[in-house]
Protein backbone atom coordinates (compact mmCIF):
# COMPACT_ATOMS: atom_id res chain seq x y z
CA UNK A 1 0.00 0.00 0.00
CA UNK A 2 0.87 3.67 -0.53
CA UNK A 3 1.43 4.68 2.89
CA UNK A 4 2.25 8.40 1.59
CA UNK A 5 -1.50 8.46 0.51
CA UNK A 6 -3.38 6.51 3.08
CA UNK A 7 -1.86 9.15 5.45
CA UNK A 8 -2.86 11.77 3.37
CA UNK A 9 -6.79 10.37 2.81
CA UNK A 10 -6.64 9.65 6.13
CA UNK A 11 -5.82 13.55 7.22
CA UNK A 12 -8.63 14.89 4.40
CA UNK A 13 -10.67 12.44 6.37
CA UNK A 14 -10.01 13.95 10.12
CA UNK A 15 -10.62 17.53 8.31
CA UNK A 16 -13.81 17.27 6.57
CA UNK A 17 -14.92 20.59 4.81
CA UNK A 18 -18.80 21.35 3.24
CA UNK A 19 -19.67 22.44 0.39
CA UNK A 20 -18.18 25.45 -1.07
CA UNK A 21 -16.14 25.88 2.19
CA UNK A 22 -13.22 23.16 1.57
CA UNK A 23 -10.80 26.12 1.91
CA UNK A 24 -8.00 24.09 3.65
CA UNK A 25 -9.06 21.01 1.90
CA UNK A 26 -7.82 22.57 -1.14
CA UNK A 27 -4.91 24.20 0.07
CA UNK A 28 -3.88 20.74 1.51
CA UNK A 29 -3.97 18.85 -1.48
CA UNK A 30 -2.44 21.82 -3.45
CA UNK A 31 0.62 21.60 -1.16
CA UNK A 32 1.07 17.45 -1.54
CA UNK A 33 0.48 17.89 -5.45
CA UNK A 34 3.29 20.42 -5.67
CA UNK A 35 5.62 18.36 -4.92
CA UNK A 36 5.00 16.03 -8.08
CA UNK A 37 5.71 19.44 -10.08
CA UNK A 38 2.56 20.40 -12.48
CA UNK A 39 3.32 22.52 -15.19
CA UNK A 40 0.38 24.82 -13.82
CA UNK A 41 -1.75 24.96 -10.94
CA UNK A 42 -5.40 26.42 -12.03
CA UNK A 43 -7.81 28.01 -9.12
CA UNK A 44 -11.51 27.79 -10.30
CA UNK A 45 -13.65 30.20 -7.96
CA UNK A 46 -12.64 29.88 -4.28
CA UNK A 47 -12.10 26.35 -3.85
CA UNK A 48 -11.73 24.58 -6.63
CA UNK A 49 -8.36 24.01 -8.22
CA UNK A 50 -6.73 21.85 -11.19
CA UNK A 51 -3.39 20.27 -12.22
CA UNK A 52 -2.04 20.56 -15.82
CA UNK A 53 0.80 17.75 -16.98
CA UNK A 54 1.93 19.23 -20.22
CA UNK A 55 3.40 16.74 -22.78
CA UNK A 56 5.90 18.91 -25.25
CA UNK A 57 3.71 18.96 -27.97
CA UNK A 58 0.07 19.21 -28.99
CA UNK A 59 -2.22 16.57 -28.75
CA UNK A 60 -5.57 15.13 -26.59
CA UNK A 61 -6.24 16.51 -23.27
CA UNK A 62 -7.76 13.76 -20.96
CA UNK A 63 -9.30 15.10 -17.61
CA UNK A 64 -9.82 13.30 -14.27
CA UNK A 65 -12.67 14.60 -11.41
CA UNK A 66 -12.73 14.32 -7.96
CA UNK A 67 -14.53 15.73 -5.71
CA UNK A 68 -13.50 18.04 -2.64
CA UNK A 69 -16.64 18.68 -0.16
CA UNK A 70 -17.79 16.35 2.95
CA UNK A 71 -21.31 16.44 4.27
CA UNK A 72 -22.62 17.91 6.85
CA UNK A 73 -23.34 14.39 9.33
CA UNK A 74 -21.88 13.83 12.90
CA UNK A 75 -19.53 10.82 12.29
CA UNK A 76 -20.07 8.15 14.76
CA UNK A 77 -16.54 5.82 14.67
CA UNK A 78 -13.89 5.45 16.77
CA UNK A 79 -10.82 5.21 14.30
CA UNK A 80 -8.29 7.17 15.32
CA UNK A 81 -9.05 9.79 12.27
CA UNK A 82 -12.51 10.15 12.96
CA UNK A 83 -13.09 13.96 11.91
CA UNK A 84 -13.03 16.61 14.59
CA UNK A 85 -14.94 19.70 12.56
CA UNK A 86 -18.18 18.92 14.35
CA UNK A 87 -21.16 17.93 12.41
CA UNK A 88 -18.77 17.24 9.32
CA UNK A 89 -17.50 14.00 7.90
CA UNK A 90 -16.49 12.64 4.69
CA UNK A 91 -18.95 9.89 4.99
CA UNK A 92 -19.62 9.50 0.79
CA UNK A 93 -15.81 8.82 0.27
CA UNK A 94 -14.48 11.97 -0.97
CA UNK A 95 -11.61 11.66 0.83
CA UNK A 96 -10.48 8.57 -0.96
CA UNK A 97 -11.55 9.82 -4.35
CA UNK A 98 -9.36 12.94 -3.53
CA UNK A 99 -6.20 10.05 -2.35
CA UNK A 100 -6.65 8.31 -5.80
CA UNK A 101 -6.12 11.62 -7.62
CA UNK A 102 -3.02 12.73 -6.00
CA UNK A 103 -1.96 9.24 -5.96
CA UNK A 104 -2.23 9.58 -10.30
CA UNK A 105 -0.31 12.78 -9.73
CA UNK A 106 2.04 10.96 -8.80
CA UNK A 107 2.95 8.16 -11.29
CA UNK A 108 1.85 10.87 -13.91
CA UNK A 109 4.77 12.94 -12.72
CA UNK A 110 6.99 9.58 -13.62
CA UNK A 111 5.26 9.45 -16.85
CA UNK A 112 4.99 12.70 -18.59
CA UNK A 113 2.79 12.48 -21.84
CA UNK A 114 4.68 13.19 -24.81
CA UNK A 115 1.42 15.07 -26.54
CA UNK A 116 -1.34 16.66 -24.94
CA UNK A 117 -1.96 17.45 -21.56
CA UNK A 118 -3.47 15.20 -18.26
CA UNK A 119 -6.09 17.47 -16.15
CA UNK A 120 -6.66 16.66 -12.63
CA UNK A 121 -9.53 18.61 -11.36
CA UNK A 122 -10.27 19.16 -7.51
CA UNK A 123 -14.19 19.91 -7.99
CA UNK A 124 -16.16 21.49 -5.13
CA UNK A 125 -19.65 21.34 -4.18
CA UNK A 126 -20.59 17.98 -5.42
CA UNK A 127 -23.08 17.22 -2.77
CA UNK A 128 -25.55 20.41 -3.83
CA UNK A 129 -24.56 20.09 -7.55
CA UNK A 130 -23.59 23.54 -7.70
CA UNK A 131 -20.15 22.82 -7.97
CA UNK A 132 -19.94 21.06 -11.47
CA UNK A 133 -21.84 24.06 -12.79
CA UNK A 134 -19.67 26.33 -11.42
CA UNK A 135 -16.42 24.79 -13.17
CA UNK A 136 -18.23 24.47 -16.21
CA UNK A 137 -19.30 28.13 -16.11
CA UNK A 138 -15.58 29.24 -15.36
CA UNK A 139 -13.72 30.86 -18.12
CA UNK A 140 -10.50 29.37 -17.06
CA UNK A 141 -12.16 25.98 -17.26
CA UNK A 142 -13.64 27.30 -20.88
CA UNK A 143 -10.79 27.62 -21.90
CA UNK A 144 -9.22 24.03 -21.57
CA UNK A 145 -12.19 22.04 -23.54
CA UNK A 146 -11.16 18.44 -22.93
CA UNK A 147 -11.68 15.38 -25.44
CA UNK A 148 -12.81 13.16 -22.25
CA UNK A 149 -13.65 13.06 -19.05
CA UNK A 150 -13.31 10.52 -16.30
CA UNK A 151 -14.24 9.88 -12.84
CA UNK A 152 -15.28 7.39 -10.46
CA UNK A 153 -17.04 6.81 -7.26
CA UNK A 154 -16.94 3.74 -4.61
CA UNK A 155 -19.61 1.76 -4.13
CA UNK A 156 -21.08 -0.18 -0.60
CA UNK A 157 -22.51 -3.29 -1.83
CA UNK A 158 -20.06 -4.68 -4.28
CA UNK A 159 -16.78 -6.78 -3.86
CA UNK A 160 -13.81 -4.51 -2.87
CA UNK A 161 -12.00 -3.32 -6.26
CA UNK A 162 -14.16 -4.47 -8.42
CA UNK A 163 -15.26 -2.11 -11.29
CA UNK A 164 -19.10 -1.31 -12.09
CA UNK A 165 -19.99 -0.35 -15.27
CA UNK A 166 -22.97 0.73 -17.79
CA UNK A 167 -23.02 2.55 -21.35
CA UNK A 168 -25.73 5.27 -21.30
CA UNK A 169 -27.24 6.27 -18.45
CA UNK A 170 -25.41 5.69 -15.18
CA UNK A 171 -26.88 7.27 -12.38
CA UNK A 172 -30.17 9.07 -12.83
CA UNK A 173 -31.55 12.57 -12.99
CA UNK A 174 -33.17 14.36 -10.16
CA UNK A 175 -34.60 17.67 -8.82
CA UNK A 176 -36.45 19.44 -5.72
CA UNK A 177 -39.59 20.79 -7.08
CA UNK A 178 -41.62 23.57 -4.56
CA UNK A 179 -44.94 24.28 -5.23
CA UNK A 180 -46.01 27.07 -3.25
CA UNK A 181 -50.23 27.39 -3.19
CA UNK A 182 -51.47 31.17 -2.48
CA UNK A 183 -55.17 31.01 -1.48
CA UNK A 184 -56.66 33.22 0.85
CA UNK A 185 -57.30 32.92 5.07
CA UNK A 186 -60.03 33.43 7.17
CA UNK A 187 -61.39 32.69 10.20
CA UNK A 188 -61.57 28.96 10.90
CA UNK A 189 -66.02 29.63 11.87
CA UNK A 190 -65.60 30.99 8.85
CA UNK A 191 -63.80 28.58 5.85
CA UNK A 192 -66.08 29.50 3.46
CA UNK A 193 -64.67 33.46 3.63
CA UNK A 194 -61.59 32.28 2.57
CA UNK A 195 -59.38 29.99 -0.05
CA UNK A 196 -57.91 26.90 1.59
CA UNK A 197 -55.21 24.87 0.00
CA UNK A 198 -56.30 21.61 2.05
CA UNK A 199 -58.87 20.11 -0.42
CA UNK A 200 -56.11 20.95 -2.99
CA UNK A 201 -53.18 19.37 -1.27
CA UNK A 202 -55.08 16.11 -0.99
CA UNK A 203 -56.08 15.51 -4.69
CA UNK A 204 -52.40 16.90 -5.73
CA UNK A 205 -51.24 13.70 -3.59
CA UNK A 206 -53.91 11.32 -5.06
CA UNK A 207 -53.13 12.55 -8.32
CA UNK A 208 -48.84 12.22 -8.27
CA UNK A 209 -49.23 9.21 -6.59
CA UNK A 210 -51.18 7.85 -9.87
CA UNK A 211 -48.62 9.29 -11.93
CA UNK A 212 -45.88 7.58 -10.27
CA UNK A 213 -47.72 4.31 -10.97
CA UNK A 214 -48.36 4.86 -14.45
CA UNK A 215 -45.32 3.31 -16.26
CA UNK A 216 -47.20 3.80 -19.72
CA UNK A 217 -46.31 6.99 -19.89
CA UNK A 218 -42.27 6.64 -19.53
CA UNK A 219 -39.67 4.91 -21.16
CA UNK A 220 -37.33 3.37 -18.29
CA UNK A 221 -37.84 4.44 -13.83
CA UNK A 222 -38.96 7.33 -12.39
CA UNK A 223 -39.77 7.87 -9.04
CA UNK A 224 -41.71 11.06 -7.10
CA UNK A 225 -41.48 11.32 -3.25
CA UNK A 226 -43.69 13.99 -1.22
CA UNK A 227 -40.89 14.50 1.23
CA UNK A 228 -42.75 18.01 3.03
CA UNK A 229 -45.54 19.53 3.64
CA UNK A 230 -46.77 23.12 4.78
CA UNK A 231 -50.41 23.85 5.35
CA UNK A 232 -51.42 27.13 7.03
CA UNK A 233 -49.77 27.71 10.57
CA UNK A 234 -50.26 26.74 14.11
CA UNK A 235 -53.91 28.71 14.99
CA UNK A 236 -57.07 27.06 15.55
CA UNK A 237 -58.82 30.15 14.90
CA UNK A 238 -57.53 30.64 11.55
CA UNK A 239 -58.23 28.33 8.09
CA UNK A 240 -55.06 28.08 5.91
CA UNK A 241 -54.42 30.52 2.79
CA UNK A 242 -50.98 29.41 2.20
CA UNK A 243 -49.31 25.91 1.54
CA UNK A 244 -46.03 24.66 0.45
CA UNK A 245 -45.41 20.69 -1.28
CA UNK A 246 -41.97 19.29 -1.46
CA UNK A 247 -41.54 16.88 -4.08
CA UNK A 248 -38.32 14.95 -5.23
CA UNK A 249 -38.45 14.13 -8.91
CA UNK A 250 -36.05 10.89 -10.18
CA UNK A 251 -35.88 9.74 -13.90
CA UNK A 252 -32.98 7.31 -15.36
CA UNK A 253 -33.38 8.99 -18.32
CA UNK A 254 -33.12 12.88 -18.96
CA UNK A 255 -36.07 12.55 -21.49
CA UNK A 256 -38.12 11.24 -18.92
CA UNK A 257 -37.54 13.83 -16.08
CA UNK A 258 -38.36 16.31 -18.47
CA UNK A 259 -41.56 14.77 -19.16
CA UNK A 260 -42.26 14.11 -15.59
CA UNK A 261 -41.97 17.72 -14.43
CA UNK A 262 -44.05 18.30 -17.01
CA UNK A 263 -46.85 15.81 -15.91
CA UNK A 264 -46.40 17.15 -12.21
CA UNK A 265 -46.75 20.51 -13.57
CA UNK A 266 -49.84 20.67 -15.28
CA UNK A 267 -51.45 18.06 -12.64
CA UNK A 268 -50.87 20.83 -10.10
CA UNK A 269 -52.12 23.94 -12.31
CA UNK A 270 -55.10 21.75 -12.98
CA UNK A 271 -55.77 21.38 -9.63
CA UNK A 272 -54.83 24.71 -8.30
CA UNK A 273 -57.31 26.31 -11.15
CA UNK A 274 -60.31 24.43 -9.80
CA UNK A 275 -59.79 25.41 -6.60
CA UNK A 276 -59.01 28.88 -7.18
CA UNK A 277 -55.71 29.17 -6.10
CA UNK A 278 -52.17 30.87 -7.39
CA UNK A 279 -49.41 28.12 -7.91
CA UNK A 280 -45.95 28.36 -8.46
CA UNK A 281 -43.39 26.55 -8.74
CA UNK A 282 -39.33 26.41 -8.44
CA UNK A 283 -36.58 23.77 -8.65
CA UNK A 284 -33.09 23.15 -6.73
CA UNK A 285 -30.89 20.80 -6.25
CA UNK A 286 -31.54 19.67 -10.15
CA UNK A 287 -29.11 16.68 -11.19
CA UNK A 288 -29.03 15.39 -14.70
CA UNK A 289 -28.79 11.64 -15.40
CA UNK A 290 -24.82 10.76 -15.88
CA UNK A 291 -24.67 9.79 -19.27
CA UNK A 292 -21.74 7.58 -20.23
CA UNK A 293 -19.91 7.42 -23.65
CA UNK A 294 -19.84 4.00 -24.95
CA UNK A 295 -16.29 4.51 -26.41
CA UNK A 296 -14.96 6.09 -22.54
CA UNK A 297 -16.89 3.10 -20.92
CA UNK A 298 -14.74 0.49 -23.86
CA UNK A 299 -11.20 2.20 -22.61
CA UNK A 300 -12.33 1.41 -19.29
CA UNK A 301 -13.31 -2.12 -19.48
CA UNK A 302 -9.99 -2.50 -21.46
CA UNK A 303 -7.77 -0.77 -18.74
CA UNK A 304 -10.01 -2.76 -16.06
CA UNK A 305 -9.12 -6.28 -18.06
CA UNK A 306 -5.46 -5.23 -18.69
CA UNK A 307 -5.06 -4.53 -14.62
CA UNK A 308 -7.04 -8.07 -14.40
CA UNK A 309 -9.81 -6.75 -11.97
CA UNK A 310 -12.89 -8.22 -12.03
CA UNK A 311 -15.69 -6.32 -14.01
CA UNK A 312 -19.49 -6.08 -13.90
CA UNK A 313 -22.09 -4.45 -16.00
CA UNK A 314 -24.61 -3.61 -14.59
CA UNK A 315 -28.19 -4.01 -16.18
CA UNK A 316 -29.72 -0.45 -14.66
CA UNK A 317 -28.95 2.85 -14.04
CA UNK A 318 -28.72 4.12 -9.98
CA UNK A 319 -31.07 5.19 -8.19
CA UNK A 320 -28.74 8.03 -6.88
CA UNK A 321 -27.57 11.00 -8.67
CA UNK A 322 -24.12 12.69 -9.06
CA UNK A 323 -23.45 16.45 -10.54
CA UNK A 324 -20.79 14.67 -12.85
CA UNK A 325 -24.03 14.69 -15.15
CA UNK A 326 -23.71 18.04 -15.97
CA UNK A 327 -19.77 17.46 -17.55
CA UNK A 328 -21.74 13.95 -19.81
CA UNK A 329 -23.94 16.79 -21.31
CA UNK A 330 -20.96 18.69 -22.70
CA UNK A 331 -18.20 15.66 -23.08
CA UNK A 332 -17.28 12.61 -23.91
CA UNK A 333 -17.22 10.82 -20.73
CA UNK A 334 -17.06 7.74 -18.17
CA UNK A 335 -17.79 7.77 -14.39
CA UNK A 336 -18.03 4.34 -13.07
CA UNK A 337 -18.04 2.63 -9.86
CA UNK A 338 -15.23 0.98 -7.73
CA UNK A 339 -16.19 -1.55 -5.54
CA UNK A 340 -15.97 -0.77 -1.80
CA UNK A 341 -16.84 -3.88 0.20
CA UNK A 342 -19.83 -6.24 0.21
CA UNK A 343 -20.30 -5.38 3.88
CA UNK A 344 -19.49 -1.85 4.19
CA UNK A 345 -21.51 0.54 5.90
CA UNK A 346 -23.87 2.46 2.78
CA UNK A 347 -22.77 5.82 1.34
CA UNK A 348 -23.83 8.91 3.92
CA UNK A 349 -23.93 6.43 6.79
CA UNK A 350 -22.54 7.92 10.03
CA UNK A 351 -19.73 4.90 10.80
CA UNK A 352 -18.91 4.96 6.53
CA UNK A 353 -14.82 5.29 6.36
CA UNK A 354 -13.40 4.49 2.88
CA UNK A 355 -11.46 1.46 2.31
CA UNK A 356 -7.57 2.20 2.33
CA UNK A 357 -7.07 -0.92 0.22
CA UNK A 358 -8.62 0.03 -2.69
CA UNK A 359 -7.13 3.59 -3.24
CA UNK A 360 -4.19 1.78 -5.62
CA UNK A 361 -6.30 0.14 -7.43
CA UNK A 362 -8.37 3.52 -8.34
CA UNK A 363 -4.98 4.72 -9.21
CA UNK A 364 -3.88 2.41 -11.49
CA UNK A 365 -7.26 2.06 -12.99
CA UNK A 366 -7.04 5.79 -13.53
CA UNK A 367 -3.18 5.48 -14.83
CA UNK A 368 -4.23 2.62 -17.65
CA UNK A 369 -7.04 4.51 -18.98
CA UNK A 370 -4.63 7.87 -19.50
CA UNK A 371 -1.86 5.38 -20.86
CA UNK A 372 -4.91 4.07 -23.13
CA UNK A 373 -6.52 7.30 -24.29
CA UNK A 374 -3.33 8.59 -25.74
CA UNK A 375 -3.15 5.36 -27.94
CA UNK A 376 -6.86 4.86 -28.32
CA UNK A 377 -8.51 6.00 -32.20
CA UNK A 378 -10.67 9.11 -32.05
Amino acid sequence: MNQKIVDLRRELHKYPEISNKEFKTTERIIHFINEYNPDEVIRLGETGVLFVFKGKEEGKTILFRAELDALPIKEISEIEHKSVNENRSHVCGHDGHMAILAGLAQKISNDRPTKGSVILLFQPAEEVEQGARDVLENSKFKKINPDSIFALHNVPGFEKHKIILKKGSFASASKGMTVKLIGKSSHAAEPQNGISPADAISQIISRLHKLREDKALFSDFILLTIIHIQLGEISFGTSPGYAEIRITLRAFENEDMNLLTSYCEKIIQEISHSENLKCEFSYSEVFPATVNKDWCVDVVEESAKQLGLEIENVKAPFKWSEDFGYFTEKYDACYFGLGSGNHQPPLHNPDFDFPDEIIETGINTFFTIYKKIFNYGS
